[in-house]
């Protein structure tokens, strides 16, 4: 059954501030998302069926794999504080401390813990970032992008099927992996 997809034409619709009621399972663009925020509209969504229940989650899927240089050391640490408070397992790919490292190791271990499906995402945080981005991308099924705010992390994952992000670096194992 093909879920539905709320577009930015029906938030247009709803007008100013207000509530929209969705159906379990919809689909919302980037765009209807950003839309309804702008406009203070609320998106709920309906209870689901048990019909509509999904199977709970395999671990890996709540699994994301951090790792950072001596400059991202501080900010993954803060990180994996949230991502605990949040419920995810995290696994962290190192470094452990402010010496000074070589980034493309905690990247390439970051990105084969995707790939390898340890871990559904991961993060790798370095002081400039592109680096890391390239070092992972030369993992087979990895696929990195640089992300510096919500927009771009947004678009790496929704367009470029990316799978870690960097600053927040954020990706997932390519479709032809099977993962």
């Amino acid at each position: 059954m093909a879920r539905k997809v709320l577009t930015v034409r029906e938030v247009e619709a709803a007008g100013q501030g207000g509530e929209l009621v969705v159906a379990f399972g919809t689909i919302l663009t980037p765009l209807a998302r950003d839309e309804a925020e702008a406009r203070g509209i609320t998106i709920r969504f309906e209870e689901p069926k048990p019909a509509d229940a999904e199977a709970p989650a395999p671990a890996a899927s709540r699994a994301i794999a951090i790792g950072a240089d001596h400059g991202g050391f501080d900010l993954k640490e803060e990180l994996k504080g949230y991502l605990l408070a949040w419920g995810y397992t995290v696994l962290d790919q190192g470094t452990v401390n402010r010496e000074a490292v070589d980034y493309p190791d905690f990247a390439e271990a970051v990105a084969n813990a995707v790939v390898r499906g340890e871990a559904s995402r991961g993060i790798v945080i370095d002081i400039a970032g592109i680096g890391s981005s390239i070092a992972a991308n030369k993992v087979p099924g990895a696929r990195a992008a640089l992300c510096y705010d919500r927009a771009t992390a947004r678009n790496s994952r929704e367009h470029n099927c990316g799978s870690v992000a960097r600053n927040a670096f954020c990706w997932r194992a390519a479709p032809e992996t099977g993962r």
